[in-house]
């Protein structure tokens, strides 16, 4: 059935209009002013918000992790992303040294088969490089449309690789299309720091900071940057927490070469004193990198209002506080890194960015779809509000008031990382390719009516389009 949006106003990432929008068959078909459609499902969006579905770029569900997995998977967590105006995932398939990557993404296309709410897609770990991996690589792009591969920089003796598999994969991906993607932090030194601290006897929460400081961070973004210029390829930064890899970030992009930046909302608005809540508390915000003192945060906001960060990720990925977090008691090292995020990455950027003067709302809707959209080959498919674009579309209240709570969240796990943080501005309806997911604020969609999408290579095809504009706000 044909559906009209009547008397909303439309934002893009470029443009800030009333009109009318008409879907069919899970595109938008029409936009204008006067639109009718005899037998067309009438929906009025007065006083609301039209927004490209949000996109998040960075998801772990049902990824194993510590001894344990994560508690949302598939169903739970894009039926929670969908309640927060995001429409499309994109999360990490890990792959295993030795075995064929195909195996890994066949793993992964298990965990969301007939599960996902919204549509996904995946990105590849790449953990070793060799004559095996390299032959495979070409196929993941052409066949499986998975067009993003992750480096891990930290996790000493579980994810980390080093550098000669972080420069191949760069050289790599240039020569095939893809976009390297880094896990930024220095492992080695992060390891020998935490078995200092374990050996002192520190093992509360907030040594999982201490021993995790802003300064790997900036060194290994630094690193990973001048190996992407030696390379002449393309590197994007995920879940920046500090001032010091910022800097490194617009080092490089100052020189012209391709490198992008994605920060989090727990950054934005979480410090470091979190960690330090009595009775174990504190392990519900240890997640990799770990929150920062707070003055980072105006660092971080700064850097999206002028493009030095260009995205916002959950990183979802959530574990129960009993059972799961608390594995970790009496060592820090032993507790499950990750949050529960999925659900208000959009609401807290709104409500903390747009509503506070941060940013724009054009920024703000370029930040949490458009600019993804275009850097992972998903663009104008996905993170637009345009003629023949997929009909993800949000329908937003801008005014409405509501409390953050992990007795209204629609997350599997036991806490909320943003409990009683009070909000302004809420997805009301979201659509995925035309069909209602959430409808007034119930939940109406299906687990397994999402799709997996296949996207283009990096800079082409679907991306060219925006390569301009993105290179263009270079700083």
């Amino acid at each position: 059935m044909k559906k009209l949006i009547k008397n909303g106003l439309i934002v893009t990432a470029a443009d800030t209009y009333k009109a009318n929008v008409l879907i069919e068959n899970g595109k938008i078909s029409a936009i204008g002013e006067h639109i009718e459609e005899e037998g067309a499902e009438i929906i009025d969006a007065k006083g609301r918000y039209l927004l490209p579905g949000g996109i998040d770029p960075h998801t772990h569900l049902d990824m194993p992790f510590g001894g344990t997995v994560t508690k949302d998977d598939f169903e739970t967590g894009t039926k929670a992303a969908a309640f927060g105006g995001t429409t499309t995932v994109i999360d990490f398939c890990l792959t295993s040294k030795g075995e064929p990557l195909k195996n890994s993404i066949d793993t992964w296309h298990n965990k969301s088969k007939d599960k996902a709410c919204i549509d996904y897609s995946f990105h590849l770990m790449v953990g070793e490089i060799n004559d095996d991996v390299l032959a495979e690589l070409p196929q993941v792009i052409s066949e499986e449309g998975i067009t993003s591969f992750k480096v891990f920089m930290a996790y000493k003796n579980v994810f980390q690789a080093d550098d000669e598999t972080l420069f191949r994969t760069l050289l790599a991906a240039k020569d095939l299309g893809a976009l390297v993607m880094v896990h930024a932090e220095n492992g080695d030194v992060i390891d020998y720091l935490t078995k200092k601290a374990l050996e002192d006897g520190n093992t509360d929460p907030i040594y999982h900071a201490l021993t995790r400081p802003p300064e790997a961070e900036g060194e290994a973004t630094g690193r990973a940057a001048q190996l992407t210029g030696l390379a002449d390829s393309q590197l994007y930064v995920v879940h920046v927490s500090c001032s010091n890899a910022v800097e490194k970030i617009a080092e490089a992009r100052n020189k012209g070469l391709n490198v992008w930046g994605e920060t989090c909302p727990q950054y934005l608005v979480l410090d470091q004193s979190y960690l330090e809540r009595p009775n174990f508390e504190g392990a519900k915000y240890v997640w990799s990198p770990p929150l920062r003192e707070k003055w980072h945060q105006d660092i971080l906001w700064n850097a999206l209002k002028n493009g030095q960060l260009q995205t916002l990720g959950s990183d979802q990925c959530s574990f129960d506080f009993n059972g799961q977090k608390d594995l970790g008691r009496g060592d820090f090292t032993k507790i499950p890194n990750g949050g529960p995020i999925i659900e208000d990455r959009v609401s807290i950027l709104f409500s903390e960015g747009v509503k506070k003067g941060r940013i724009t709302l054009n920024q703000f809707v370029d930040i949490t779809s458009t600019r993804i959209a275009k850097l992972f080959g998903l663009f104008p498919k996905k993170g637009t509000i345009a003629v023949g674009s997929d009909a993800d579309i949000v329908i937003f209240d801008p005014s409405v008031e509501r409390v953050i709570s992990a007795e209204s969240h629609h997350m599997a796990v036991d806490y909320n990382a943003f409990e009683g943080m009070k909000v302004t501005g809420e997805p009301v309806s979201v659509l995925s390719r035309g069909e209602f997911v959430v409808k007034e604020k119930q939940f109406v969609g299906k687990p397994g009516s999402g799709q997996f999408i296949k996207r283009a290579k990096y800079g082409e095809e679907v991306c060219e389009q925006g390569r301009e504009s993105l290179q263009s706000t270079q700083i």
